[in-house]
């Protein structure tokens, strides 16, 4: 990885392998992490609704957003902000890297 010495990306996939409205989930330092591919860009948040303990992975996408499928909760995939109650609390963000076809995720 040509990126930032001594942070620890996490490979996701090939991207030719992550199609258009893909989600992936990887760990990353032992947190699970939804990777979620939206016109175009890939999107990494932690995979879990910060309003009641619950894996957005699988959740509607559209318009930028995430949807919880829960109680249906929307965050926002560039910053992880909560964008519809009743989550109030943002979910946490990762970077993303596409490297050589490959993609890898990293804390921020």
């Amino acid at each position: 990885m040509s990126e930032q010495v001594g942070v620890a990306w996490v490979r996701v996939g090939a991207e030719a392998e992550l199609p258009e409205g893909s989600q992936t989930e990887v760990t990353v330092d032992g947190v699970s992490v939804v990777v979620v591919r939206y016109e175009g860009q890939f999107y990494a948040l932690r995979n879990n609704c910060t309003h009641k303990d619950y894996p957005l992975l699988g959740g509607e996408v559209s318009m930028g957003r995430i949807t919880c499928q829960k109680h249906g909760a929307k965050f926002e995939l560039s910053t992880g902000k909560a964008k519809t109650l009743p989550a109030v609390k943002p979910v946490r963000i990762y970077r993303t890297l596409v490297e050589d076809g490959e993609v890898y995720v990293a804390p921020l």
